[in-house]
């Protein structure tokens, strides 16, 4: 499944739509208002909520934790590297997901068990302010969607 992301929305509180290929929202994510550190609501489009995204303070690295109703699920992390950004979405059991690239040109893939189960590019989308998930099927697009949102706030809305 293909979604479209937008580069930027202007909003205090770090909200995205997420629209699926035809266009038509498919998630949404709104920030809080006055939060300590980054607390994310990923919702469907009709706003029901599907999973929170809240930003472990007091961290070396920027570290984010993944909710599906009150359970932590998931752990998102920016790694130290000496070259290139890289991230890990470390979920229940042995098959995380690393996700390496170009992130701030928006040319990145997820791989799990070494392959890519997903990419996010630029050339998915003519629209020069937006840019491309391409998820294979059977993944979880939800934890994907969150990370890309994740990564997304570590490396963009860190150059304001």
């Amino acid at each position: 499944m293909r979604y479209q992301l937008n580069e930027k929305i202007l909003s205090i509180t770090n909200s995205f739509k997420i629209k699926d290929e035809a266009g038509n929202l498919a998630y949404q994510v709104v920030g809080k208002f006055f939060a300590i550190g980054q607390n994310l609501s990923f919702e469907s489009a009709d706003g029901t909520q599907l999973a929170q995204i809240k930003q472990r303070m007091l961290t070396i690295f920027p570290k984010y934790e993944l909710y599906l109703g009150d359970k932590h699920f998931a752990t998102i992390t920016k790694e130290f590297t000496f070259f290139k950004d890289k991230f890990t979405l470390d979920v229940p059991g042995p098959n995380d997901y690393v996700i390496k690239g170009s992130f701030l040109d928006y040319e990145y893939q997820f791989h799990r068990s070494g392959k890519v189960v997903a990419e996010v590019s630029r050339k998915f989308w003519s629209i020069t302010d937006s840019y491309g998930v391409d998820i294979i099927e059977g993944e979880d697009n939800v934890s994907i969607l969150a990370t890309v949102v994740v990564v997304d706030l570590c490396c963009r809305h860190t150059e304001k």
